[in-house]
This record gives C-alpha cells, sequence and structure tokens, in this order.
C-alpha cells in the first residue's frame, strides 16, 4: 500500500491510507494484499472532512478485494492503483451530459429549515415522503410556506411527526450530542461492516476470469438511492451480469442516469404472488444479492434472511440499512443527507465554515463510500465461497460509515483544490444512455489486466425483462 511521492501527504499518515487500512481491516482483509494497491493524482473535495482521503480509501478497498479474488482464482496478483481525483469525481457524478441536461437532484421542498430550537432537514424527493412532511406541516408545496410551517415547532418533535407519517427527516446535532445520543451509542457499538459466514454450501461452478474478473456472475440488485446502486454499479463493471428490480411507478429522475451503467433493470409488483415467486426465482440462482430496503422490509414479504438461505445456500446476502441494525432507530428510512445532520457532520461543517446555515458534504460521500464498501464484501464473499465453499452475510450502515468518516475533522488548509472539468483524456467514449448521449468519466479503479468495462449503456428503469441471462 502506498501513495504517489507527489500526491498530497503521501507519507505513513496519508489520511487515505488510514482510512483505507480502516475499510480493509473492517472486510477482514489481509493486510499484505494492500500491497498491491498504489493511490495517485492531486486535488481536494474543500470541506470540513476529508471528503477526497475517504472516497479515494474507499475505492482501493474495492480494488484490493478485487485483486485477492484475482489471486485466488488465477494465481496472479495484480496491481491496483486508484486516483484520487477521480475518485472525487465519481463521489459526485461520473455523467456529463451531451446536448440535454440531468433533472434536479433535490425535490422542490427537500432541504434545510430553521425550526424554533435547531435546523432540520426535510427529504421529500419521494413524493409519499413528500406528502407526509407536508401532511404534518399542513402547507403548501412551496418553500416559503415550508419555512414558516416549520420554524412552529421544535426540531425534535416534527422529525419524529414526519418519521410517524412514513416520512423523512432529520434533526440537526452536533457531533457531541450524536455521540450521546441512544441511537448514536447503538450504532458506534456497531462494527463498520457484519460478516457472517453461513456454513457450507456447494454454490455454481465458476472461477473468476482474469480480464473480466465477474464474468459469469449474477447480482440480484434490490437497492435505491444510493449506496446499493453505487456497489453493484462498480460490480457491473468487472463483468457481473447485474438484474435491478424496482417496483412499478418508482423513478429516481436525478439519480438513475449516474447509477444504472451496466444494468439491467426490471419491474416487479412484489404485491401479486406471480411476481414475488418470480423474485424468488431469481434469488435461487443468483450468485450474490445486494438489498437496500428497510431492515424489516423483506421479512415482511416473507423473505428475511433465513428464508433466503433456505432458496438459496450459496447465497452471498449483502445488506444496508440507514441508521444501524440495533437501537430504536434500526427500521427508521435515511439517506445521506439526513444521517449528515443526525451525525453532527452538517454541524461541524458550519461551524468550521462560520456560517449561519447547516455546512454538508460537498458530495454524498457516506453513500458511495458504503457503497464501495458493500461492493467489497460482495467480492470478499465471492473469494470466500471460492477458496471455502461456504456462503456469506455482510450488512453495513450509512450511520456507521459517518462515524469513520467524523473521526477526522480538521480544517483544510493550503490544499490543492480539485479542478471541476476534467480533460478529454480523463474522459471515456460517448455514452448512447435513454435521456441522450453522454460522457462518462474514466473510472478511478485501474487493476492490472482487468480494466472497468460496462456491458450496457445508462437505460430507463424497466426496460428490461426479470429474467436471468443465459450463461456462455
Amino acid at each position: 500500500m502506498r501513495a504517489d511521492p507527489q500526491s498530497p501527504g503521501a507519507t505513513g499518515t496519508d489520511p487515505a491510507l488510514h482510512y483505507l487500512r480502516t475499510f480493509w481491516e473492517a472486510e477482514g482483509g489481509s493486510a499484505p494484499l494492500l500491497d498491491a494497491v498504489s493511490l495517485g493524482g492531486a486535488g481536494e473535495l474543500i470541506s470540513a472532512f476529508r471528503v477526497t482521503d475517504f472516497a479515494t480509501a474507499a475505492v482501493a478497498a474495492a480494488g484490493a478485494a478485487v485483486a485477492e479474488l484475482l489471486l485466488a482464482g488465477t494465481g496472479a496478483l495484480p496491481a491496483v492503483r486508484v486516483d484520487r481525483r477521480m475518485a472525487s469525481l465519481w463521489f459526485g457524478t461520473s455523467l456529463r451530459p451531451q446536448g440535454w441536461t440531468l433533472p434536479p437532484v433535490w425535490d422542490v421542498v427537500a432541504g434545510n429549515y430553521r425550526a424554533r430550537d435547531r435546523w432540520i432537514r426535510l427529504h421529500t424527493n419521494a413524493p409519499h415522503h413528500r406528502q407526509a412532511a407536508l401532511s404534518v406541516l399542513d402547507c403548501a408545496v412551496d418553500p416559503q410556506a415550508v419555512a414558516r410551517a416549520v420554524s412552529r415547532w421544535d426540531a425534535a418533535a416534527l422529525e419524529a411527526a414526519v418519521v410517524e407519517r412514513g416520512g423523512c427527516a432529520a434533526a440537526m446535532y452536533s457531533q457531541q450530542e450524536w455521540a450521546a445520543h441512544p441511537q448514536g451509542r447503538s450504532v458506534a457499538a456497531e462494527p463498520l461492516l457484519y460478516v457472517h459466514r453461513t456454513g457450507e454450501a456447494a454454490g455454481r461452478a465458476w472461477r473468476p476470469a482474469r480480464d473480466r474478473p465477474l464474468r459469469g456472475v449474477r447480482v440480484l440488485d434490490l437497492t435505491r438511492i444510493l449506496a446499493g446502486p453505487v456497489a453493484t454499479r462498480l460490480l457491473a463493471g468487472l463483468g457481473a451480469d447485474v438484474l435491478r428490480i424496482d417496483p412499478h411507478g418508482w423513478e429516481e429522475p436525478g439519480t438513475v442516469p449516474e447509477v444504472v451503467l451496466g444494468k439491467r433493470c426490471a419491474r416487479l409488483n412484489l404485491k401479486m404472488r406471480t411476481d414475488l415467486d418470480t423474485l424468488k426465482q431469481l434469488l435461487r440462482e443468483a450468485d450474490i444479492v445486494v438489498h437496500g430496503y428497510r431492515a424489516d422490509a423483506l421479512a415482511r414479504l416473507g423473505l428475511g434472511a433465513e428464508e433466503r438461505r433456505r432458496l438459496n445456500p450459496a447465497l452471498i446476502d449483502v445488506s444496508l440499512d440507514a441508521y444501524g441494525w440495533t437501537g430504536e432507530w434500526r427500521y427508521r428510512r435515511g439517506f445521506d443527507s439526513l444521517i449528515q445532520m443526525s451525525a453532527g457532520i452538517a454541524d461541524a461543517g458550519m461551524r468550521i465554515a462560520q456560517s449561519d446555515k447547516p455546512v454538508s458534504l460537498p458530495v454524498q460521500a457516506i453513500d458511495h463510500a458504503t457503497g464501495y464498501l458493500l461492493a467489497t464484501a460482495a467480492l470478499r464473499g465471492l473469494t470466500t465461497r471460492l477458496t471455502q465453499g461456504v456462503g456469506t452475510e455482510a450488512r453495513a450502515s450509512l450511520a456507521r460509515t459517518a462515524v469513520v468518516l467524523s473521526l477526522r475533522t480538521e480544517p483544510m488548509s493550503e490544499v490543492v483544490a480539485l479542478e471541476p472539468e476534467v480533460p478529454e483524456d480523463r474522459a471515456a467514449q460517448v455514452e448512447n444512455t435513454s435521456w441522450g448521449p453522454a460522457v462518462r468519466l474514466y473510472p478511478p479503479l485501474q487493476v492490472e489486466g482487468a480494466p472497468l468495462v460496462w456491458s450496457y449503456p445508462a437505460r430507463a428503469l424497466g426496460e428490461y425483462e426479470a429474467q436471468w441471462l443465459a450463461q456462455a
């Protein structure tokens, strides 16, 4: 594990190396494997937190897992290189539309509002989440009307009321307040990644190909915004057949073009017996399932962890939760922007920037980093199944990933600011998406002999059938 001598902080105390060790140790990885990883590039996302180092390390951990899988399957350990600048950009957006524009990332109501006692964030991108918030506030779809209504509430009471209606909100706490909060204490006591080997189980005969490590691997993607889709996008780039399932009517206009690269996306109505049976059959034939539904959602469909294991004993089962797997909030809906408010990140940003409003991270780094953590878990699960013949369960949460980032709060001074524009030689060929042509940036991860290549351009949700590709 080494940093480019020309990159910032290329010493033994480089924060990126610190984060990489933290991620890799959480995965249970062997330390010598990190010797294959090098970090290069320059530029920083300006923040109160080491966001670029965090991003670089998360990508590098996934790269180390690819190298480990190839070593186990082919006997050769490839070199891995991560570009800091490209990692930072991919944590924002990797897509540059040509002649069209992406829809706004945020709903008109979504944002930070000042309550009577402190700030609160409303997350209203999904129509039913917006309706939940507006029904509590009893106001129109208008940010000024929302601001007036919020100002009459205490933040904690409003948060509780919105959550009770099925919406998403988060009062802003300081890092110290979150550390003392019952849910903050629960999250801090959890492992960064929970990994459990599920016993001997013979999966399909499969070995990684040197040039396309995941060729022939089936990944069932039951995830939405944003960490889960980032994980499965990487798996697709390594050659996996990634099949994403969404309900009819669900859309993510601001994020889908970014995260469905390389995937086939289908729709099922899981309230219908026939479609639920289809999902069960897909699970039986999958190698990996990645799901980001709330902790109890699959269980209510009759597809809890034990049933998934019964359907497919060799399954590599990777799951995501927002506010942790223990504590009273373990079933609470949550997103990166809400975690930043709850965990004290927005408050720390506000204080360090000497602002009078919450200051969020420059990108949704918690989502993206957790996505690469999930991808790393999936890759290590394949290695474990290949070498030991056992299935794996792995769990992560946004709130626990945020703890790792929060431990290194420091002013950013004398840094080389990240240039937003990308030279032509760092952009891939034009991609013909469902929305128009776009340039996809050069990937931040380079694995020797196994470049990231996505077989499908970004396509709209529901354009494929819910079935696996025929095995070659």
